[in-house]
């Protein structure tokens, strides 16, 4: 493979680690990110909280509640692409963050004036859910901004290594917060967090691409990221294997409370100890990633990661009572881990593939294929649990998730060692 084409690898040794750890433009998105993304986490707690506490909003609403930050990548996912394409990815993620921060600011401010309602959670849910949509596009496009390609493994394993972190810190400390200040007040760490992410953003010096920042031909634009995943048997495996993995995960997190307290007979401090298995899978996984990677290859790595990690997935389903709660543990910790090391090495395999003028529009649409089985997948498994039962749905869930390595072995990774890196996208072809 030529110098222009060539594959994506681990990087080794110790002198890439130091030199993103001294690198001081990542270091700042690093830190940006992490703070943002546990208020995130905190959030994820005290919202339902404040509708539930402080609105005594019903079961249905609540459920809306969880579902309105998904809805805008159906709405605005493609469009975004070609958007952030035609714009800085720094500007658009540092006014995402200030639209966030203030959105999240009205709800504290709504209910000191006794004007809050559920119908303005749900407003918040959803447009801080577009700000996500624009925000992960830029950011996806920024960090080959920042690092070299080389490095894009290493720097998606720390990014995300940082984001597993917050989810096991996030839910505790909202939780806390909502003893300590109440659930409303809380919500502020949120939007604090959101400012810090903008003021490392604004401290980045790093040249960027220049951007037209003309006018957008949407549906010319849009089809452009389209054609170029349509044409492209890599890319179509990996989008569907993420498509098929987010299927079978949204089943399992619809699934394994209501299994846990149901079919275990479990109470809710043990299954809140269990559930936080998969966060601490989350952090082995990011560890992991790069050593797999540099010892297999990035393609084989890919596979081996889902295979073997899912397999561990068919503990779950024999969790009991007893000594059989490590099951469960074993299962979830084992197969989060992997999924999340699959995440690192897709992730920055689309970062090197792709042209950078197109990679707005290839992760957009990527992310709209991947995001929009997990309601499939949630609404499947409330289904097969009414009509089956918890313990039968879960062992669906799990044999769905092996099932999910389906396109990675019958693709054009077959034979692969490392996945094709830089200038080997359809584009250039």
């Amino acid at each position: 493979m030529t110098a222009e084409g060539r594959p994506l690898v681990a990087a080794a040794g110790s002198t890439a680690r130091r030199s993103l750890f001294g690198h001081r433009n990542f270091r700042l998105l690093l830190i940006g990110e992490t703070t943002s993304k546990f208020g995130t986490s905190v959030t994820s707690v005290l919202l339902p909280l404040t509708a539930v506490v402080t609105l005594d909003a019903s079961p249905a609403l609540v459920g809306l509640l969880t579902a309105a930050p998904w809805v805008p990548w159906l709405v605005v996912g493609l469009p975004a692409g070609a958007w952030v394409d035609q714009w800085s990815p720094r500007r658009v993620m540092h006014v995402c963050n200030l639209v966030s921060a203030a959105l999240f600011t009205s709800v504290p401010a709504a209910w000191w004036l006794d004007v809050l309602t559920v119908w303005q959670l749900l407003a918040v849910a959803f447009l801080t859910g577009t700000a996500s949509v624009f925000f992960s596009t830029a950011y996806s496009s920024y960090l080959p901004v920042l690092v070299d390609r080389s490095e894009l493994l290493e720097g998606n394993a720390k990014l995300q290594g940082g984001e597993h972190l917050a989810r096991i810190a996030g839910p505790g400390a909202g939780g806390l917060l909502a003893q300590l200040l109440g659930t409303v007040p809380g919500l502020l760490l949120d939007s604090v967090s959101f400012l810090v992410s903008s003021w490392c953003l604004r401290r980045i010096r790093a040249d960027e691409p220049r951007r037209t920042g003309g006018r957008v031909r949407l549906r010319e634009e849009m089809s452009a990221g389209l054609r170029f995943i349509g044409r492209d048997p890599l890319l179509r495996a990996v989008i569907g294997f993420g498509a098929a993995a987010n299927l079978a995960l949204a089943g399992y997190e619809a699934t394994y409370i209501v299994f846990l307290v149901r079919s275990v007979g479990l109470g809710a401090g043990t299954v809140g100890l269990l559930g936080s298995c998969g966060a601490v899978g989350g952090v082995l996984g990011v560890l992991c990633a790069r050593r797999i990677a540099h010892r297999l290859g990035t393609a084989r790595a890919l596979v081996a990661a889902q295979l073997g990690s899912s397999l561990f997935g068919l503990l779950i389903p024999l969790t009991a009572p007893g000594p059989r709660l490590a099951l469960f543990a074993i299962g979830s910790t084992v197969t989060m881990a992997g999924i999340v090391a699959c995440n690192v090495i897709t992730v920055s395999f689309r970062q090197s593939y792709c042209p950078q003028e197109l990679l707005g529009r290839v992760t957009s649409t990527a992310l709209l294929i991947n995001f929009s089985t997990i309601p499939l997948g949630a609404v499947a498994a409330g289904a097969l649990t009414s009509a089956v039962g918890p313990r039968p749905t879960m062992w669906i869930v799990a044999g769905a998730l092996v099932a999910a390595v389906l396109p990675l072995l019958s693709g054009p990774l077959r034979g692969l060692r490392d996945l094709p890196g830089a200038g080997s996208g359809a584009e250039s072809r």
